[in-house]
């Protein structure tokens, strides 16, 4: 039986409207022979949309991502519910996401992505100070206003959005206040990434760079917090805790980061072109095009290239440590140093360490409680 089928697609590539010091993609795409795929043709859309409705099993979801995916315009998001309404022969289950930038969502944007049931990611870091520090425009100025009013208008138009935060340097020392500001403006979903160093550099060089210790600290922190706000129940969500805590009840969790190895992805850039991994959309790792490749031969190219079974691979220290069943190793890309395929310890071991050590009693305590209300 084949498991739903999840698209992840690139239809603007590597364009962006924001210049953010530390983007990963603009970084991947300086380490491929075509930097940029340019704009993806309606033609590829429908192609992709075909094929996928013809393969996919119950449900199907397409997310799009870049670079900045508003910048392939609002016609081809309207062309996508078209395609999908004439190629869903078999009544499949749609799902529709997008991770956006938030430069240009006016209230015509918000509208669509409302009424066609759009899972919004709004990239956002934390307090104008923090995310104005990394994110800034293409023109250099800074973003922080523009994001929060298109937080405004999904609001207003009763779309569904969550907070994708980066954590590097910046946002690390200043999560309380973070948290604090996302809580009274009721940013209730919220999601929390790793920042990444450049391909094949050591880490920690760069200003926005995060190192082990202030991750550590800043999991602590932030652990700290929403526990205190689960503990009066006031409701947030945050993924990582919420997933240690439905793996402490016995749940499998749903981030791939913490699974323990990587999982059948399609990451697709705007030409077709296929990839297993957002993290890896470079030349070595191309399984495919969707304008001349089915799914069946994609899937085989990706058994071919070994990409999962290189991250199945557990260092000793790991197998042994009384957190593995927590940690699982963490993201592949993490212990990816070189892009290389030689995996080794995950470069944030000591903050996981750390903070497991200090939130496991009351993880393990949330978990009993939700098993219990559950029983009820």
């Amino acid at each position: 039986m084949m498991p739903p089928l999840s698209l992840l697609i690139k239809p603007a590539s590597g364009n962006c409207n924001m210049r953010c010091k530390y983007c990963f993609y603009a970084d991947i795409a300086e380490n491929r022979e075509v930097h940029s795929y340019g704009m993806m043709a309606e033609e590829t859309l429908e192609t992709i949309v075909k094929r996928s409705l013809q393969y996919a099993w119950r449900e199907c979801t397409f997310a799009f991502q870049g670079g900045e995916p508003t910048l392939r315009g609002l016609d081809f998001y309207r062309r996508l519910i078209e395609y999908v309404t004439i190629y869903n022969k078999n009544s499949l289950i749609i799902h529709y996401a997008i991770q956006t930038n938030g430069m240009v969502i006016d209230d015509e944007w918000a509208e669509f992505l409302a009424k066609n049931k759009f899972l919004t990611g709004i990239s956002l870091d934390g307090i104008q100070e923090t995310h104005d520090y990394n994110r800034l425009s293409s023109n250099r100025s800074d973003t922080f206003k523009t994001v929060l009013h298109a937080i405004q208008l999904l609001k207003k138009h009763k779309a569904e959005f969550n907070i994708l935060t980066v954590v590097n340097a910046q946002t690390a020392k200043r999560i309380r206040k973070i948290y604090g500001f996302y809580k009274r403006n009721n940013f209730n979903y919220q999601q929390y990434i790793p920042c990444l160093d450049p391909i094949g550099e050591k880490r920690g060089l760069h200003s926005y760079s995060l190192t082990p210790d202030q991750y550590e600290q800043f999991l602590r922190t932030r652990f700290d917090l929403w526990y205190n706000d689960v503990i009066r129940g006031q409701f947030t969500y945050d993924r990582y805790f919420e997933n240690l805590t439905g793996m402490l009840m016995g749940y499998a969790p749903e981030s791939c980061g913490m699974i323990g190895h990587c999982v059948n992805q399609v990451v697709i850039e705007s030409d077709g072109s296929v990839y297993p991994c957002d993290f890896y959309v470079m030349d070595q790792y191309n399984i495919g095009n969707l304008l001349t490749d089915g799914f069946d031969t994609i899937n085989r190219n990706r058994e071919n290239l070994g990409f999962i079974q290189q991250s199945m691979k557990t260092e000793k220290e790991c197998s042994l440590c009384k957190w593995f069943q927590l940690c699982r190793g963490g993201c592949r890309r993490d212990r990816d140093a070189m892009m290389d395929g030689n995996l080794v310890k995950n470069y944030f071991c000591k903050a996981y360490k750390g903070f497991f050590e200090y939130s496991y009693k009351r993880l393990q305590e949330l978990a009993e409680r939700a098993l219990k209300m559950h029983r009820l």
